[in-house]
């Protein structure tokens, strides 16, 4: 288990708790009162600390190594998920993943932004940062789940679209903005769920839906605070005050309208407990899919609508 910096007094307890087992078993004594002692302190520990994170801290937790990613919740999630590659035109763009699934005994399209758990993976996938075929792959994914009637579930978790020439040259903005025009007016239920980072245009690439959530320790902002932090204070050194200002955090974005739920994490966070989180979204999934299937699609497409029509804050003369 990886620790990040302000989780090094769990580090230190943890362990303290190795050394006693080592000790145990050399010495044949029995240290499971002690063992257990440090248990209790290392969960008082966590809810101190956990219940008094800064927006920084939230954003370092949606980028920690040990996090679910979308294949992850597709295993733990769904069943017989058949993998669908390509966008017809260009290529497979590894750095997005989706399919056919089971939720329980409904049939589903799951698309989702994949980074990869090890350097290798993660240049395969692109660190998660989709080309323009990416977009059109999940675009093509999406239309043939309206084709046949099939609810559809995005996973968003990116620190952007990718900003290379090449991709602005195969038209990365048009893809993007004809993703978000196409997933407004599609007849199906359109479940976003930003399980990681939610940067920018990346993010609303696969982001626009009848239900929006985000997990508790995730954020969801046009810019990431290190970026923000380059372009107003020339230098990454002030990122801490720019996740600040930003309120780009699940309770900020909440607040403001900008997504429909927060889905609480364990203590201690997504990575620490992912069979747990799992559940956890695949209930909210089963939940919602059954609510949203009880309208019919028109009515779902005007709330749709409606709803990302109010978002933002503007004044007319």
């Amino acid at each position: 288990m990886q620790y990040l910096d302000f989780e090094k007094p769990l580090a230190i307890l943890a362990e303290e708790i190795e050394k006693l087992k080592e000790m145990g078993e050399k010495t044949k004594v029995g240290m499971n009162d002690s063992i257990k002692k440090i248990e209790e302190k290392i969960e008082e520990t966590q809810k101190e600390i956990y219940s008094n994170l800064t927006e920084w801290q939230k954003v370092q937790l949606s980028r920690h190594p040990d996090r679910p990613y979308t294949l992850y919740y597709i295993k733990n999630i769904f069943s017989d998920f058949l993998e669908l590659h390509g966008d017809r035109n260009v290529r497979d763009d590894k750095a997005i993943v989706g399919g056919f699934a089971k939720l329980g005994n409904q049939s589903v399209m799951v698309i989702g932004h994949q980074k990869g758990l090890n350097t290798k993976m993660r240049q395969l996938r692109n660190f998660g940062m989709a080309n323009p075929e990416g977009y059109r792959k999940a675009l093509r994914l999406m239309k043939m789940a309206e084709k046949f009637n099939k609810p559809i579930i995005t996973f968003i978790d990116t620190p952007g679209a990718y900003p290379g020439l090449e991709a602005e040259e195969r038209g990365q903005g048009e893809a993007i903005a004809r993703n978000l025009y196409e997933m407004t007016n599609l007849q199906v239920p359109v479940i976003c769920v930003v399980i990681g980072e939610g940067a920018s245009g990346g993010a609303l690439g696969i982001g626009i839906g009848d239900k929006v959530a985000m997990l508790e320790n995730t954020w969801y902002s046009v810019i990431s605070p290190e970026s923000c932090s380059s372009i107003l204070w020339r230098t990454w050194d002030f990122k801490e005050k720019a996740a600040e200002e930003l309120k780009l955090t699940s309770t900020h974005m909440k607040e403001f309208g900008l997504v429909d739920d927060v889905i609480a994490e364990p203590l201690g966070g997504a990575h620490r407990h992912p069979e747990q989180m799992a559940a956890i979204v695949k209930k909210y999934l089963e939940k919602n899919i059954k609510d949203l299937s009880k309208l019919d699609a028109e009515t779902r497409i005007t709330n749709r609508i409606e709803k990302f029509s109010k978002m933002g804050f503007f004044d007319e003369k």
